[in-house]
């Protein structure tokens, strides 16, 4: 049976959703909106529509979600040449390559900002396909995106396994019947991890790496859902 090991990208395989919650930030401010950081940090991972939707409401006018978006792309294009990969991430990629695992990275960032994440982790030998929430008419939380992404690898939900650092990457995987690992990196609290459906939970990629055999991607193992290392 051909396995499928799906990644998120911003804040579980590169240190990047601060930047996104001040450019974010930015952008919001600029257009007359007050918003807390901690508010739209707890929305990064949803595409921006979603995102927009959940710090500014379903009753704002969304003519201007466009040139918010915009915006936002403009100022988080400054960071393109030096998005910081986190560490030990290519090392992980590499290794579930090695070991058999069809590596297809799930996520919302499209175009120039993709290209500028692939550069960043510098993985590329060991990835198989990308999904975005451009080929799919629903992002995450919708279990849409893991579907094209299990399509692309051309492997069953079943035995597949979803890496990501946001609850709507759990509940995304959830809903598509894989199992899903959360990572502490991106500044998720562990218990919305799990309860969002992580069936384990670690620090980064290098603590996954260090755990990689008595994680979810080793037959026959089947990880607590909080390792005495986790923590939120």
């Amino acid at each position: 049976m051909k396995r499928a090991a799906l990644f998120d990208v911003d804040g579980t395989l590169a240190d990047t959703n601060h930047l996104h919650v001040v450019c974010w930030w930015e952008a919001l401010r600029q257009a007359g909106h007050d918003v807390a950081m901690h508010d739209i940090h707890r929305a990064i991972g949803l595409p921006g529509e979603d995102l927009l939707a959940q710090v500014l409401g379903e009753d704002r006018d969304t003519t201007g979600d466009d040139p918010l978006s915009a915006a936002h792309h403009t100022l988080y294009g400054t960071y393109f040449d030096r998005l910081p990969p986190l560490d030990s991430a290519a090392d992980l990629l590499r290794e579930l390559n090695r070991r058999g695992w069809r590596v297809v990275l799930v996520t919302s960032a499209k175009d120039a900002e993709l290209d500028a994440l692939r550069r960043a982790v510098d993985a590329d030998d060991a990835i198989t396909a990308t999904a975005s929430s451009d080929d799919v008419s629903e992002g995450k939380p919708a279990p849409d995106p893991v579907h094209h992404a299990l399509g692309l690898a051309d492997a069953p939900a079943q035995g597949a396994v979803l890496v990501g650092d946001t609850v709507w990457d759990m509940q995304a995987g959830s809903r598509a019947g894989v199992a899903c690992v959360g990572l502490l990196c991106g500044g998720i609290p562990q218990h919305d991890l799990e309860e969002a459906g992580a069936r384990a939970v670690y620090r980064h990629p290098a603590d996954l790496l260090e755990h990689i055999d008595t994680s979810p991607f080793t037959d026959g193992h089947r990880a607590p859902s909080a390792l005495p290392n986790a923590h939120p």
